[in-house]
C-alpha cells in the first residue's frame, strides 16, 4: 500500500517513451498514421489478463465506473436489486444506484467481508446480481458465496478494488465470479492515478462492458471507428494511454508490492500476537495482499483512545477508525433518501457496526525500515499495555 511507493525512473520513462514513441497519441483509437502501432490501453489489458487468468479485460477511467459498467453489462435492468455488504466504499452503493438498481446490503462477519449467512436471508425474487467486496485485502469467502449464488441462479461481480494480487484457494481475486472489478487509484496496490478494470471469462458480458464504456461502440471489424456500428447505449468511461502506459510499469511492481506487504505484516502481527485483541478472521491468509493489519478491542471508547494514541506517536489507522464514515452503509443518509428499505440506516447493520466501532486497521507499507516496523510494534504494545 500503495504503488506510488515505488514510483520510479520506470513510470517516469513509460510517460516519456509515449511522447517519443507516437508523438504523444494519449487516446487509445485511431489517429493510425501517428500512433505507429503504439496501443498502451489494449498492452495494458492485456498484461491485466495474462496475470489474473482471465480472458478478457477492459480498462476504464476508474474503479468506480467499472462497477457502473460492470453491473451494467452483467444484465442489471432498473429496479432490479443488487445486494452488496455494509462495509465497503462509498462507491459500491453509489455505482449500484447509479445504474439504476436498488442496494441491499448484509452485515459483515469478522472477516470484514460479506456475512454469508445475512446473504441468503437477503435474496428475493428481484435480486438480480450478488456484489461482494473483497475489503482491506482480505477475499470473501468465495466458496460459501458462489454456492448461494448457484443455488438462486444469481450472477456475481467480484469487487477487488482494494484485493489487486490477491487470491482465495489459488484463484486470482476478480476472477471467481462471473466478473470482477479493480482499482487503480493513487491509494491503490498499483495506481496509474486514476483507472480501473473488468475483467471476465464470459464474452457476453465484455462485449457489452467494451460498449458501455465507449459511448457503444460495438468495435465492429468491418467498418472503421466513425461509422461503427452500435445497438445500445454507452457513457465516457475510457482509459488514457498515458494511464495504460503507466500501469504497465507498475504491473512489474505488483509482485513485489504484495510480496513485502505480506511480509512487513507477518512480522508485525507476530510481535504484537500476544495482546488481549481479537485478530480479523482471515478466509484464506495466503492470498490476503498484506496491506492492512486490523484487530478489535473490547469496546468502541477503548479503539477511540487506541486510535488517538497512535496519532500521538505520529501513526495513523487506514479506514478503521480514521474514514469508516466512507466505509460504512450505517453513516450513508445522503444515499438512501429515495429507499425507503434503507431509512434510519444507522439502526441498521447493528452487528457490523460493532464490529467496525472496536476496530483498529494498522496501514502496511511497503517501504517500511527496519526502525519503521519496530516502531509500529513497539507503540502498538505500549498503547495496549495502558489501555488494556
Amino acid at each position: 500500500m500503495p504503488g506510488y511507493e515505488l514510483f520510479g525512473e520506470e513510470e517516469k520513462n513509460a510517460a516519456i517513451e509515449l511522447f517519443d514513441l507516437n508523438g504523444g497519441i494519449l487516446f487509445a483509437h485511431g489517429f493510425a498514421h501517428l500512433r505507429k502501432g503504439v496501443h498502451k490501453v489494449r498492452e495494458f489489458e492485456n498484461v491485466i489478463s495474462s496475470k489474473v487468468k482471465s480472458n478478457h479485460c477492459q480498462v476504464v477511467s476508474s474503479g468506480s465506473a467499472a462497477l457502473v459498467v460492470a453491473i451494467k453489462a452483467l444484465g442489471v435492468q432498473k429496479g432490479d436489486e443488487v445486494i452488496t455488504q455494509s462495509f465497503t466504499f462509498v462507491a459500491t452503493v453509489e455505482a449500484i444506484i447509479e445504474a439504476g438498481a436498488i442496494p441491499v446490503l448484509t452485515e459483515v462477519d469478522r472477516s470484514l467481508n460479506m456475512d454469508s449467512d445475512d446473504l441468503e436471508r437477503k435474496i428475493t425474487d428481484k435480486t438480480s446480481l450478488i456484489l461482494p467486496v473483497h475489503m482491506a485485502g482480505a477475499p470473501a469467502d468465495m466458496d460459501r458465496i458462489i454456492a448461494i449464488a448457484n443455488k438462486h441462479n444469481i450472477p456475481v461481480l467480484e469487487d477487488s478494488a482494494q484485493c489487486f494480487g490477491g487470491s482465495f484457494k489459488g484463484k486470482p481475486a476478480g476472477t471467481i465470479g462471473n466478473a470482477g472489478i479493480y482499482s487503480f487509484d493513487f491509494a491503490k496496490n498499483i495506481t496509474t492515478g486514476e483507472g480501473g478494470a473488468i475483467v471476465t471469462n464470459d464474452i457476453d458480458v465484455f462485449n457489452r462492458a467494451r460498449a458501455l464504456h465507449d459511448h457503444g461502440h460495438e468495435y465492429n471489424p468491418n467498418f472503421p471507428r466513425g461509422k461503427d456500428t452500435r445497438s445500445s447505449p454507452g457513457f465516457n468511461y475510457r482509459m488514457t494511454e498515458i494511464q495504460a502506459a503507466i500501469g504497465i510499469a507498475q504491473m512489474k511492481k505488483l509482485d513485489l508490492i504484495v510480496s513485502k506487504q505480506r511480509e512487513n505484516k507477518n512480522r508485525i502481527k507476530e510481535c504484537i500476537k500476544n495482546l488481549d485483541v481479537e485478530f480479523r478472521i482471515l478466509h484464506d491468509s495466503e492470498g490476503d495482499i498484506g496491506d492492512t493489519l486490523i484487530f478489535f478491542l473490547p469496546e468502541k471508547y477503548i479503539a477511540e483512545r487506541f486510535a488517538s494514541m497512535l496519532y500521538e506517536k505520529g501513526l495513523g489507522t487506514k479506514n478503521l477508525p480514521d474514514a469508516l464514515q466512507w466505509h460504512f452503509a450505517g453513516t450513508w443518509e445522503h444515499l438512501f433518501k429515495e429507499f425507503p428499505h434503507l431509512q434510519d440506516c444507522s439502526q441498521l447493520w447493528p452487528a457490523s457496526r460493532l464490529l467496525l466501532e472496536r476496530a483498529i486497521a494498522l496501514p502496511i507499507n511497503v517501504r517500511m525500515s527496519e526502525s519503521d516496523i519496530n516502531h509500529v510494534i513497539d507503540s502498538v504494545n505500549e498503547i495496549a499495555s495502558k489501555l488494556l
